[in-house]
């Protein structure tokens, strides 16, 4: 029966949304589907680690680029722009999300998620995980879980 009552809530918020901002949503759903570069600028991490057995997260500002590519969502392939070299890049279109997913060579893997949502200028929503982890902490390198947050330009 409490399904009846989530069902009916979702109606009721689909149905509440401004013709507007429907309409605002499918265009940048649309520009993401066929975005052919992506840059974005992140300016805040969250970076994992553990005490002992007890994991924790620290917040600090950051200036973090990241450059998609020759982007060809129906293929699912991108490339980027990094100072490590080329990594592969496989990319997908998803129910309004645009996802980039490198793997390294030698281990750690990326996600890059951009939302269709503006933050200014036309910019959107966007976030980066990097998932490595390496027993001795280096200055300048990424050596624990990192999330970065920020937005991307995104070019058709």
């Amino acid at each position: 029966m409490r399904w009846h009552l989530a069902a009916y809530a979702i109606t009721a918020l689909a149905v509440a949304a401004p013709p507007a901002a429907l309409a605002q949503s499918r265009a940048l759903q649309q520009r993401l589907a066929a975005a052919t570069r992506v840059e974005c600028a992140f300016t805040t991490l969250a970076t994992g680690d553990w005490e002992g057995t007890t994991p924790q997260a620290s917040v600090k500002p950051a200036e973090h680029p990241a450059v998609f590519h020759d982007i060809n969502v129906d293929e699912g392939t991108a490339d980027s722009e990094s100072v490590y070299g080329n990594s592969y890049i496989s990319v997908r279109y998803a129910a309004g999300y645009l996802h980039f997913m490198q793997i390294s060579d030698v281990g750690p893997l990326f996600v890059t998620t951009i939302f269709p949502q503006e933050t200014a200028n036309g910019r959107l929503k966007a976030v980066q995980v990097r998932l490595e982890y390496a027993a001795t902490t280096l200055p300048g390198f990424a050596t624990r879980p990192e999330m970065y947050f920020g937005d991307c330009t995104v070019t058709t």
